[in-house]
Protein backbone atom coordinates (compact mmCIF):
# COMPACT_ATOMS: atom_id res chain seq x y z
CA UNK A 1 0.00 0.00 0.00
CA UNK A 2 1.62 3.14 -0.58
CA UNK A 3 2.70 5.06 2.38
CA UNK A 4 0.82 8.27 2.90
CA UNK A 5 2.48 11.95 3.15
CA UNK A 6 0.72 14.53 4.93
CA UNK A 7 1.78 18.08 2.62
CA UNK A 8 2.52 21.17 5.05
CA UNK A 9 3.56 24.68 4.25
CA UNK A 10 7.14 25.20 4.14
CA UNK A 11 8.92 27.14 6.95
CA UNK A 12 10.65 30.65 6.46
CA UNK A 13 14.37 30.94 6.43
CA UNK A 14 13.69 34.55 7.59
CA UNK A 15 13.92 34.98 11.32
CA UNK A 16 11.27 36.40 13.09
CA UNK A 17 8.73 35.41 10.47
CA UNK A 18 5.32 33.92 11.38
CA UNK A 19 4.30 30.94 9.97
CA UNK A 20 0.40 30.44 8.97
CA UNK A 21 -0.96 27.59 7.79
CA UNK A 22 -4.10 27.06 5.00
CA UNK A 23 -6.11 24.29 4.30
CA UNK A 24 -7.04 22.81 1.22
CA UNK A 25 -8.97 19.80 0.78
CA UNK A 26 -9.52 16.30 2.73
CA UNK A 27 -5.78 15.28 1.69
CA UNK A 28 -4.18 18.32 3.93
CA UNK A 29 -2.78 19.44 1.30
CA UNK A 30 -1.12 23.12 2.50
CA UNK A 31 -0.13 25.97 0.09
CA UNK A 32 3.58 26.52 1.01
CA UNK A 33 3.08 29.81 1.78
CA UNK A 34 5.15 31.28 4.36
CA UNK A 35 3.76 35.23 6.05
CA UNK A 36 6.66 38.12 5.53
CA UNK A 37 6.55 41.31 7.36
CA UNK A 38 4.87 44.21 5.50
CA UNK A 39 8.04 45.61 3.98
CA UNK A 40 9.00 42.18 1.97
CA UNK A 41 8.98 40.49 -1.71
CA UNK A 42 11.63 37.79 -1.47
CA UNK A 43 11.52 36.25 -4.64
CA UNK A 44 9.53 36.29 -8.08
CA UNK A 45 6.07 35.05 -7.15
CA UNK A 46 6.70 36.86 -3.75
CA UNK A 47 6.43 35.88 -0.22
CA UNK A 48 3.76 33.12 -0.38
CA UNK A 49 5.68 31.98 -3.63
CA UNK A 50 2.39 32.65 -5.78
CA UNK A 51 1.20 36.12 -6.44
CA UNK A 52 -0.48 36.82 -3.39
CA UNK A 53 0.42 39.89 -1.10
CA UNK A 54 -1.44 39.43 2.12
CA UNK A 55 -4.10 36.66 2.82
CA UNK A 56 -7.96 37.26 1.11
CA UNK A 57 -9.04 39.55 4.20
CA UNK A 58 -6.20 41.52 4.83
CA UNK A 59 -5.42 44.78 4.19
CA UNK A 60 -2.77 46.73 3.17
CA UNK A 61 -3.68 49.74 1.88
CA UNK A 62 -2.28 49.89 -2.00
CA UNK A 63 -3.51 52.17 -4.55
CA UNK A 64 -6.29 51.23 -6.48
CA UNK A 65 -5.83 53.74 -9.18
CA UNK A 66 -2.43 56.09 -10.44
CA UNK A 67 -1.04 57.54 -13.60
CA UNK A 68 2.33 59.68 -14.42
CA UNK A 69 0.53 62.73 -11.74
CA UNK A 70 -1.51 60.75 -9.47
CA UNK A 71 0.11 58.58 -6.64
CA UNK A 72 3.60 58.40 -7.70
CA UNK A 73 5.92 58.30 -4.21
CA UNK A 74 9.13 58.37 -6.84
CA UNK A 75 10.12 57.34 -10.36
CA UNK A 76 13.93 56.45 -10.77
CA UNK A 77 15.40 55.44 -14.01
CA UNK A 78 16.84 52.17 -14.40
CA UNK A 79 20.26 51.86 -16.45
CA UNK A 80 20.85 49.15 -19.45
CA UNK A 81 17.97 47.10 -19.71
CA UNK A 82 16.68 43.48 -17.50
CA UNK A 83 13.18 42.20 -17.09
CA UNK A 84 13.51 40.44 -13.85
CA UNK A 85 11.39 41.05 -10.96
CA UNK A 86 12.88 43.39 -8.13
CA UNK A 87 13.15 42.16 -4.84
CA UNK A 88 12.61 44.28 -1.43
CA UNK A 89 13.65 43.92 2.05
CA UNK A 90 15.68 45.66 5.12
CA UNK A 91 14.85 49.25 2.96
CA UNK A 92 16.28 48.29 -0.34
CA UNK A 93 15.07 47.12 -3.83
CA UNK A 94 17.38 44.81 -5.50
CA UNK A 95 16.85 44.07 -9.18
CA UNK A 96 19.28 43.07 -12.39
CA UNK A 97 20.10 44.64 -15.30
CA UNK A 98 22.16 44.52 -18.21
CA UNK A 99 23.74 46.26 -21.36
CA UNK A 100 21.36 45.41 -24.74
CA UNK A 101 24.50 43.60 -26.06
CA UNK A 102 24.87 41.18 -23.54
CA UNK A 103 28.01 41.91 -22.41
CA UNK A 104 28.31 43.12 -18.91
CA UNK A 105 25.76 42.58 -16.46
CA UNK A 106 25.07 44.44 -13.53
CA UNK A 107 23.50 44.32 -9.79
CA UNK A 108 21.35 47.46 -8.59
CA UNK A 109 20.08 48.73 -4.86
CA UNK A 110 18.04 51.23 -4.83
CA UNK A 111 16.50 52.74 -1.09
CA UNK A 112 12.92 51.95 -0.87
CA UNK A 113 12.16 55.59 0.90
CA UNK A 114 13.21 57.74 -1.79
CA UNK A 115 13.84 55.97 -4.63
CA UNK A 116 17.83 56.84 -4.76
CA UNK A 117 20.57 54.17 -6.23
CA UNK A 118 22.78 53.21 -3.63
CA UNK A 119 24.38 50.41 -5.45
CA UNK A 120 25.52 49.83 -9.46
CA UNK A 121 27.74 46.99 -9.00
CA UNK A 122 29.30 44.79 -12.56
CA UNK A 123 29.26 41.36 -11.86
CA UNK A 124 30.12 39.32 -15.12
CA UNK A 125 31.15 39.76 -18.58
CA UNK A 126 30.81 38.02 -21.45
CA UNK A 127 33.24 38.24 -24.39
CA UNK A 128 30.29 36.57 -26.86
CA UNK A 129 26.82 36.37 -25.87
CA UNK A 130 24.30 34.92 -27.62
CA UNK A 131 21.61 36.93 -29.26
CA UNK A 132 18.85 36.92 -27.76
CA UNK A 133 16.89 36.70 -31.53
CA UNK A 134 13.50 38.09 -30.53
CA UNK A 135 12.17 41.28 -28.79
CA UNK A 136 10.73 39.73 -25.59
CA UNK A 137 13.45 38.65 -23.39
CA UNK A 138 16.88 40.20 -21.92
CA UNK A 139 19.85 39.16 -20.67
CA UNK A 140 18.64 40.14 -17.12
CA UNK A 141 15.65 38.50 -16.77
CA UNK A 142 15.61 36.09 -13.80
CA UNK A 143 14.66 37.66 -10.72
CA UNK A 144 17.04 37.42 -7.91
CA UNK A 145 15.84 35.60 -4.19
CA UNK A 146 16.52 37.54 -0.99
CA UNK A 147 16.52 36.47 2.66
CA UNK A 148 18.10 38.26 5.68
CA UNK A 149 21.38 39.64 5.24
CA UNK A 150 22.38 38.33 1.37
CA UNK A 151 20.72 38.14 -1.91
CA UNK A 152 21.30 36.25 -4.62
CA UNK A 153 21.46 37.30 -8.75
CA UNK A 154 21.17 35.08 -11.53
CA UNK A 155 21.50 35.64 -15.17
CA UNK A 156 21.51 32.06 -16.28
CA UNK A 157 24.48 30.38 -17.49
CA UNK A 158 26.35 34.22 -17.79
CA UNK A 159 26.80 33.75 -13.96
CA UNK A 160 25.43 33.27 -10.34
CA UNK A 161 26.40 35.49 -7.20
CA UNK A 162 25.14 35.70 -3.76
CA UNK A 163 25.88 39.62 -2.10
CA UNK A 164 25.87 40.83 1.34
CA UNK A 165 23.05 43.01 1.23
CA UNK A 166 24.62 44.87 4.00
CA UNK A 167 28.47 45.90 2.76
CA UNK A 168 27.53 44.50 -0.68
CA UNK A 169 30.67 42.57 -0.59
CA UNK A 170 30.20 39.43 -3.44
CA UNK A 171 30.48 36.26 -1.19
CA UNK A 172 30.60 33.90 -4.32
CA UNK A 173 30.40 33.67 -7.85
CA UNK A 174 29.91 30.61 -10.41
CA UNK A 175 29.89 30.99 -14.12
CA UNK A 176 30.89 27.16 -14.73
CA UNK A 177 26.86 26.29 -15.02
CA UNK A 178 26.67 25.72 -19.09
CA UNK A 179 23.56 26.17 -21.12
CA UNK A 180 22.67 27.50 -24.46
CA UNK A 181 19.52 29.51 -23.53
CA UNK A 182 19.23 30.12 -27.38
CA UNK A 183 16.68 33.21 -27.01
CA UNK A 184 17.72 34.33 -23.44
CA UNK A 185 17.50 33.05 -19.48
CA UNK A 186 14.16 33.13 -17.52
CA UNK A 187 14.30 30.96 -14.97
CA UNK A 188 14.20 32.25 -11.65
CA UNK A 189 16.06 31.09 -8.76
CA UNK A 190 14.39 30.01 -5.28
CA UNK A 191 16.00 29.48 -1.84
CA UNK A 192 15.17 26.28 0.20
CA UNK A 193 16.56 25.66 3.45
CA UNK A 194 20.17 26.35 2.52
CA UNK A 195 19.72 25.23 -0.82
CA UNK A 196 19.56 27.63 -3.76
CA UNK A 197 18.03 26.00 -6.46
CA UNK A 198 18.55 26.84 -10.40
CA UNK A 199 17.41 25.93 -13.39
CA UNK A 200 18.39 25.55 -16.98
CA UNK A 201 16.54 24.31 -19.74
CA UNK A 202 18.89 25.15 -22.91
CA UNK A 203 18.70 24.44 -26.27
CA UNK A 204 21.48 22.30 -25.88
CA UNK A 205 21.11 20.76 -22.25
CA UNK A 206 18.42 20.66 -19.42
CA UNK A 207 19.07 20.22 -15.66
CA UNK A 208 18.25 21.39 -12.46
CA UNK A 209 20.85 22.29 -9.76
CA UNK A 210 21.11 22.64 -6.10
CA UNK A 211 24.18 25.10 -4.91
CA UNK A 212 24.73 25.76 -1.03
CA UNK A 213 23.55 29.08 -0.35
CA UNK A 214 26.97 29.65 1.97
CA UNK A 215 29.61 28.72 -0.34
CA UNK A 216 27.89 28.21 -4.04
CA UNK A 217 29.28 24.85 -4.04
CA UNK A 218 27.17 22.31 -6.04
CA UNK A 219 25.25 20.14 -3.94
CA UNK A 220 22.98 18.09 -6.16
CA UNK A 221 22.58 18.23 -10.23
CA UNK A 222 19.97 16.42 -11.81
CA UNK A 223 19.26 16.31 -15.75
CA UNK A 224 15.84 16.20 -17.08
CA UNK A 225 15.03 12.99 -17.99
CA UNK A 226 12.64 13.55 -20.99
CA UNK A 227 12.38 11.53 -24.25
CA UNK A 228 12.44 14.06 -26.94
CA UNK A 229 10.71 14.03 -29.84
CA UNK A 230 12.43 17.07 -31.78
CA UNK A 231 14.10 14.81 -34.11
CA UNK A 232 14.00 14.14 -38.09
CA UNK A 233 14.42 11.09 -39.84
CA UNK A 234 18.26 12.10 -40.54
CA UNK A 235 18.54 11.54 -36.53
CA UNK A 236 19.01 16.14 -36.08
CA UNK A 237 17.65 17.66 -33.63
CA UNK A 238 14.79 20.25 -35.12
CA UNK A 239 15.56 24.04 -35.36
CA UNK A 240 19.08 23.53 -33.12
CA UNK A 241 16.78 23.03 -30.13
CA UNK A 242 14.56 25.72 -29.68
CA UNK A 243 11.89 23.26 -28.96
CA UNK A 244 13.67 22.00 -25.79
CA UNK A 245 13.91 25.61 -24.30
CA UNK A 246 12.28 26.21 -20.71
CA UNK A 247 11.81 29.62 -18.77
CA UNK A 248 10.00 28.42 -15.66
CA UNK A 249 10.68 28.82 -12.41
CA UNK A 250 9.54 25.68 -10.42
CA UNK A 251 7.23 25.38 -7.33
CA UNK A 252 7.52 24.13 -3.91
CA UNK A 253 5.32 21.78 -1.46
CA UNK A 254 6.19 20.57 1.77
CA UNK A 255 5.11 17.08 2.64
CA UNK A 256 5.68 15.65 6.06
CA UNK A 257 9.01 13.92 5.41
CA UNK A 258 10.16 15.76 2.13
CA UNK A 259 9.91 18.88 0.09
CA UNK A 260 8.33 18.51 -3.78
CA UNK A 261 9.61 20.39 -6.22
CA UNK A 262 7.76 20.77 -9.17
CA UNK A 263 8.88 22.11 -12.44
CA UNK A 264 7.97 22.41 -16.21
CA UNK A 265 10.28 21.78 -18.90
CA UNK A 266 9.78 20.57 -22.24
CA UNK A 267 7.40 18.00 -23.40
CA UNK A 268 7.45 16.81 -19.51
CA UNK A 269 6.81 18.25 -16.43
CA UNK A 270 8.68 16.75 -13.41
CA UNK A 271 8.42 16.69 -9.59
CA UNK A 272 12.00 15.78 -7.39
CA UNK A 273 13.00 15.76 -3.78
CA UNK A 274 14.61 19.49 -3.39
CA UNK A 275 16.90 18.37 -1.03
CA UNK A 276 18.15 15.23 -3.15
CA UNK A 277 17.42 16.14 -6.61
CA UNK A 278 15.55 12.55 -7.12
CA UNK A 279 12.99 12.28 -9.53
CA UNK A 280 9.97 11.18 -8.30
CA UNK A 281 7.32 12.38 -10.93
CA UNK A 282 7.51 12.72 -14.96
CA UNK A 283 4.22 13.28 -17.25
CA UNK A 284 5.14 13.68 -20.93
CA UNK A 285 3.28 16.05 -23.02
CA UNK A 286 3.64 17.70 -26.19
CA UNK A 287 4.26 21.11 -25.12
CA UNK A 288 7.45 23.39 -25.27
CA UNK A 289 8.80 26.91 -24.01
CA UNK A 290 6.75 26.82 -21.01
CA UNK A 291 7.06 29.85 -19.23
CA UNK A 292 4.58 30.78 -16.11
CA UNK A 293 5.40 29.56 -12.25
CA UNK A 294 2.71 26.60 -11.14
CA UNK A 295 0.91 27.30 -8.19
CA UNK A 296 -0.78 24.66 -5.38
CA UNK A 297 -3.56 24.77 -3.29
CA UNK A 298 -7.27 22.88 -3.03
CA UNK A 299 -5.49 19.54 -2.83
CA UNK A 300 -4.55 19.96 -6.68
CA UNK A 301 -1.46 21.63 -8.09
CA UNK A 302 -2.23 23.78 -11.40
CA UNK A 303 0.56 23.56 -14.11
CA UNK A 304 0.34 25.22 -17.42
CA UNK A 305 2.44 23.14 -19.45
CA UNK A 306 3.88 25.77 -22.58
CA UNK A 307 3.06 26.57 -25.76
CA UNK A 308 2.21 24.06 -28.70
CA UNK A 309 -0.57 22.44 -26.52
CA UNK A 310 -1.31 25.44 -24.42
CA UNK A 311 -3.09 23.28 -22.06
CA UNK A 312 -3.33 23.78 -17.76
CA UNK A 313 -3.29 20.63 -15.58
CA UNK A 314 -5.22 20.93 -12.43
CA UNK A 315 -2.96 17.62 -10.96
CA UNK A 316 -4.44 16.06 -7.46
CA UNK A 317 -1.83 15.48 -5.32
CA UNK A 318 -2.60 12.14 -4.07
CA UNK A 319 -0.60 12.08 -0.26
CA UNK A 320 1.58 9.00 -1.51
CA UNK A 321 4.47 8.23 -2.74
CA UNK A 322 2.96 8.52 -6.01
CA UNK A 323 2.82 12.38 -5.70
CA UNK A 324 -0.14 12.82 -7.61
CA UNK A 325 -3.18 11.00 -9.31
CA UNK A 326 -2.17 9.42 -12.57
CA UNK A 327 -4.39 11.94 -14.88
CA UNK A 328 -5.36 15.10 -14.42
CA UNK A 329 -8.81 15.84 -12.65
CA UNK A 330 -9.81 18.29 -15.28
CA UNK A 331 -8.08 20.22 -17.93
CA UNK A 332 -7.89 23.50 -19.69
CA UNK A 333 -6.87 24.05 -23.14
CA UNK A 334 -6.62 27.27 -25.78
CA UNK A 335 -6.50 30.88 -25.91
CA UNK A 336 -7.26 31.24 -22.27
CA UNK A 337 -4.13 29.13 -21.45
CA UNK A 338 -1.14 32.02 -20.55
CA UNK A 339 2.07 31.12 -22.10
CA UNK A 340 3.97 33.86 -19.73
CA UNK A 341 2.16 35.02 -17.17
CA UNK A 342 1.47 32.61 -13.91
CA UNK A 343 -1.91 31.56 -12.68
CA UNK A 344 -3.43 33.07 -9.55
CA UNK A 345 -5.33 30.85 -6.87
CA UNK A 346 -7.81 33.11 -4.51
CA UNK A 347 -10.26 31.85 -1.72
CA UNK A 348 -10.40 28.49 -4.40
CA UNK A 349 -10.79 30.63 -7.21
CA UNK A 350 -7.95 30.20 -10.30
CA UNK A 351 -7.33 33.05 -12.47
CA UNK A 352 -5.73 32.89 -15.81
CA UNK A 353 -4.36 35.96 -17.69
CA UNK A 354 -3.60 34.93 -21.26
CA UNK A 355 -0.57 37.09 -23.19
CA UNK A 356 -3.58 38.86 -25.11
CA UNK A 357 -5.68 39.77 -22.38
CA UNK A 358 -8.28 37.11 -21.56
CA UNK A 359 -9.10 36.85 -17.94
CA UNK A 360 -10.37 33.85 -16.84
CA UNK A 361 -11.94 32.51 -13.44
CA UNK A 362 -12.42 28.65 -12.74
CA UNK A 363 -13.51 26.95 -9.90
CA UNK A 364 -10.16 24.98 -8.38
CA UNK A 365 -11.57 21.95 -7.48
CA UNK A 366 -14.08 21.35 -10.65
CA UNK A 367 -11.89 23.67 -13.22
CA UNK A 368 -15.62 25.14 -13.68
CA UNK A 369 -15.84 28.42 -15.61
CA UNK A 370 -17.49 31.31 -13.78
CA UNK A 371 -16.52 34.04 -16.41
CA UNK A 372 -13.65 34.91 -19.31
CA UNK A 373 -13.28 38.37 -20.30
CA UNK A 374 -10.94 40.52 -22.96
CA UNK A 375 -9.34 43.24 -20.93
CA UNK A 376 -7.35 44.59 -23.53
CA UNK A 377 -3.84 44.69 -24.04
CA UNK A 378 -1.12 42.22 -24.29
CA UNK A 379 0.77 40.41 -21.10
CA UNK A 380 3.86 38.70 -20.31
CA UNK A 381 4.46 39.69 -16.19
CA UNK A 382 2.79 37.52 -13.72
CA UNK A 383 -0.95 38.86 -12.15
CA UNK A 384 -0.60 39.28 -8.54
CA UNK A 385 -3.44 39.66 -5.91
CA UNK A 386 -3.63 42.28 -3.19
CA UNK A 387 -6.87 43.98 -1.14
CA UNK A 388 -9.47 42.05 -3.01
CA UNK A 389 -8.16 42.68 -5.80
CA UNK A 390 -6.04 41.70 -9.01
CA UNK A 391 -3.55 43.75 -10.94
CA UNK A 392 -2.64 43.08 -14.57
CA UNK A 393 0.54 44.85 -15.76
CA UNK A 394 0.22 45.21 -19.17
CA UNK A 395 3.64 45.09 -21.74
CA UNK A 396 2.23 48.55 -23.36
CA UNK A 397 1.58 51.15 -20.36
CA UNK A 398 -1.32 49.93 -18.72
CA UNK A 399 -1.96 48.27 -15.42
CA UNK A 400 -6.19 46.56 -15.24
CA UNK A 401 -7.45 46.17 -11.67
CA UNK A 402 -9.98 43.54 -11.26
CA UNK A 403 -12.25 42.59 -8.87
CA UNK A 404 -11.34 39.09 -7.25
CA UNK A 405 -15.01 36.76 -7.52
CA UNK A 406 -17.15 34.73 -9.48
CA UNK A 407 -18.44 38.01 -11.11
CA UNK A 408 -16.36 39.90 -13.64
CA UNK A 409 -15.75 43.70 -12.16
CA UNK A 410 -13.29 45.80 -13.89
CA UNK A 411 -12.40 48.62 -11.77
CA UNK A 412 -9.33 50.35 -12.75
CA UNK A 413 -7.38 51.13 -15.50
CA UNK A 414 -3.88 52.63 -15.11
CA UNK A 415 -1.55 54.43 -17.53
CA UNK A 416 2.35 55.00 -16.97
CA UNK A 417 4.97 56.07 -19.99
CA UNK A 418 5.96 52.21 -20.25
CA UNK A 419 4.74 48.92 -20.20
CA UNK A 420 5.91 46.23 -17.79
CA UNK A 421 7.61 42.81 -18.32
CA UNK A 422 8.50 42.75 -14.90
CA UNK A 423 5.78 41.73 -12.55
CA UNK A 424 4.32 44.39 -10.43
CA UNK A 425 5.57 43.70 -6.42
CA UNK A 426 4.26 45.40 -3.13
CA UNK A 427 6.12 45.74 0.02
CA UNK A 428 4.12 47.43 3.21
CA UNK A 429 1.29 49.90 1.48
CA UNK A 430 3.33 50.78 -2.23
CA UNK A 431 3.26 48.81 -5.20
CA UNK A 432 6.47 48.88 -7.07
CA UNK A 433 6.27 48.96 -11.11
CA UNK A 434 9.41 48.14 -12.91
CA UNK A 435 8.94 49.43 -16.85
CA UNK A 436 11.17 49.14 -19.48
CA UNK A 437 12.69 52.03 -18.50
CA UNK A 438 12.59 52.92 -15.02
CA UNK A 439 10.90 51.83 -11.55
CA UNK A 440 7.93 53.54 -9.47
CA UNK A 441 6.88 53.28 -6.12
CA UNK A 442 2.80 53.87 -6.19
CA UNK A 443 1.12 54.79 -3.15
CA UNK A 444 -1.62 57.30 -2.08
CA UNK A 445 -0.31 60.22 -1.11
CA UNK A 446 -0.13 60.87 2.29
CA UNK A 447 -1.38 64.27 4.22
CA UNK A 448 1.02 66.36 6.21
CA UNK A 449 1.55 64.94 9.53
CA UNK A 450 0.19 61.74 8.40
CA UNK A 451 1.99 58.73 9.97
CA UNK A 452 4.10 56.30 7.39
Amino acid sequence: MPEKHEHKPLRSTLPGIVLFRLIFSFHLAFLPVFAAGPERWDSFRGPYGNGIVAPPGENTGVPLTWSENENIAWKTEIPYQGWSTPVIGGGRIWLTTATVDGHDFYVLSIDQENGQILLNKHLFHSDNPEELGNEVNSYASPTAALEEGRVYVHFGSYGTACLDTATYEVLWTRTDLPCRHFRGPGSSVILFEDLLLLTFDGADVQYLAALNKNTGETVWKTDRSTEWPDIDENGEVLREGDFRKAFTTPFLVREKDRTLLFSQGSYATFAYDARTGKELWKKTHSAYSPAPCPVSGNGFVYIPIGRGAQELWAMKLSGTSSIVEKEASWIIAGKKVPAEPSPLLINGLLYLLSNDGIVTCLDGNSGEEYWSERIGGNYMASPIYADGRIYCAGTRSKTTVLREGKQFEKLAVNELDEGMLASPVVAGSAIYLRTKTHLYRVELKKEPGENN
